[in-house]
C-alpha cells in the first residue's frame, strides 16, 4: 500500500468521525439558559421502598449529565423539613447553570456544592440548585421518612 492511499484512508476516517460528532456537538450547546425549563422526552423512574415516581427532565447540560450516569443504585434520605437527597457517586456538570425561578414542590434539582440531587416535597428557595426536572405525577412518596436503597434509570 502506498503512503498517499494510506493519508487518504485517514483522512476520509477523521473526517467520518468528524461528520458524525457534529450533530451531538450542536446538541450538547442547546440548554444553556438556566432559566429556559423546557421538557424533553428524557423520564426516569425512581423506585424505593413500596414506591416508584417518574420525572420529566429538562433539556440543560446538567440533566443530560445525569441521564448519562444511568442506572444507578444508590440510597435516599431524609434531610430537613422540605427534601429528600440521593448522593451522587460524581459531580455533574454545572455549565449553564444559574438562578431560576418559580421553585415548587415536585422539582427535581441538583445541589452544586454537594452534589447530590434534591428532590423537593415542600416550599424551597436556595441560589445553589441546578433543576433537572419535574416529577411526572406528584411526590407524595417522598412524605415516606426513612432511609432506602434506591435505583434510579431511563424509562
Amino acid at each position: 500500500m502506498s503512503s498517499s492511499s494510506h493519508l487518504t484512508r485517514r483522512k476520509i476516517l477523521v473526517g467520518t468521525l468528524i461528520s458524525a460528532a457534529l450533530p451531538f456537538a450542536s446538541f450538547a450547546q442547546r440548554g444553556r439558559d438556566p432559566d429556559s425549563q423546557e421538557p424533553t422526552d428524557v423520564r426516569i423512574r425512581m423506585s424505593f421502598g413500596d414506591y416508584a415516581m417518574t420525572a420529566t427532565l429538562y433539556d440543560n447540560p446538567s440533566a443530560r449529565d445525569f441521564a448519562s450516569m444511568l442506572p444507578l443504585s444508590l440510597k435516599i434520605e431524609d434531610y430537613g423539613g422540605n427534601e429528600k437527597i440521593v448522593y451522587l457517586p460524581r459531580k455533574l456538570t454545572e455549565d449553564g447553570s444559574g438562578p431560576f425561578g418559580n421553585e415548587q414542590p415536585g422539582d427535581l434539582c441538583y445541589f452544586k456544592p454537594w452534589g447530590n440531587l434534591a428532590l423537593f416535597y415542600a416550599d424551597y428557595k436556595w441560589d445553589g440548585l441546578i433543576r433537572l426536572g419535574r416529577f411526572d405525577d406528584g411526590f407524595k412518596p417522598l412524605l415516606v421518612r426513612g432511609e432506602f436503597p434506591v435505583r434510579i434509570e431511563r424509562t
